[in-house]
């Protein structure tokens, strides 16, 4: 489809990531060399807001545009990731975990790695860097109950406004995830589009609250990631992920109704 778009999905940018994100992880030199080709190629990056106003009939988008995003808010990003984006006058979008994130409003011990801290967010703000929200404590957003759904997503734009003077209008998904509930609580907190995963090219036919996102990670070779950025075989590349992401989600969606049958039976 012409007007197919690659999103990339980063998380940290480090040679020696925790155990629990390795896989999810780039060396900085991979991720300098992907960058690279990017240039080669004449990729143009986008921020997700520039993508969101462009498919709601804004000023079109570039030639040849894509999406560069890093999930969480770790270090790596300002350290490793911000000076190679500064070199090639790249944009990207970083959507922060506030409660992660170093700082105020830290929820000591619940991150995987190494954060940012909110001087180093207001440097990335400076750089051209557009902040989104992805939640306050990193919660699968499907399985909470509404009231707190709506704090995990509020609150995180609240704490991005206070800390950056800008309220965010982009959101990804911790872990990917989302249903008609969250999409709604997503965009009545104020949100215009939001990032999913799906391992796929992200098109207009999505819509704006379900864009869907390719994973870069510490076994993405540099072949395979120009594969995936020209938009070649990227189905045959994510075939098992988008298999069992589809498991997931029914396995999921069971749970919600076996605590919603429970709860109902409580209550009579």
């Amino acid at each position: 489809m012409t007007d197919s778009v690659p999103i990339l999905m980063y998380h940290a940018v480090t040679d020696a990531p925790a155990a629990a994100i390795r896989a999810l992880s780039v060396t900085p030199g991979a991720f300098a060399d992907q960058m690279d080709v990017l240039r080669e190629r004449g990729f143009t990056p986008v921020t997700t807001a520039r993508l969101g106003r462009a498919w709601r009939g804004g000023p079109a988008l570039p030639r040849r545009p894509v999406l560069i995003t890093f999930d969480d808010g770790y270090r790596g990003v300002h350290r490793h990731a911000l000076p190679v984006l500064r070199r090639h006058g790249f944009r990207a979008g970083v959507f922060v975990t506030t409660g992660w994130l170093r700082g105020p409003h830290e929820i000591r011990g619940a991150a995987l790695d190494a954060m940012l801290d909110w001087e180093e967010v207001g440097e990335l703000v400076a750089a051209g860097m557009e902040i989104g929200g992805h939640s306050h404590s990193h919660p699968q957003l499907d399985q909470l109950s509404d009231d707190r759904l709506s704090y995990e997503v509020e609150r995180c734009g609240e704490i991005i406004s206070e800390r950056t003077g800008s309220s965010p209008t982009s959101f990804a998904y911790p872990y990917g995830y989302s249903d008609r509930r969250v999409r709604r609580a997503v965009r009545g907190a104020g949100f215009t589009q939001s990032l999913a995963v799906g391992n796929a090219l992200a098109d207009p036919g999505q819509g704006p609250f379900a864009l869907r996102r390719m994973t870069v990670g510490w076994s993405t070779g540099l072949d395979e990631f120009t594969r995936l950025v020209e938009g070649r075989a990227v189905g045959r590349t994510f075939a098992v992920d988008r298999t069992l992401s589809k498991g997931y989600a029914l396995v999921r969606g069971t749970r919600r109704l076996a605590r919603r049958t429970v709860g109902a039976g409580v209550r009579g």
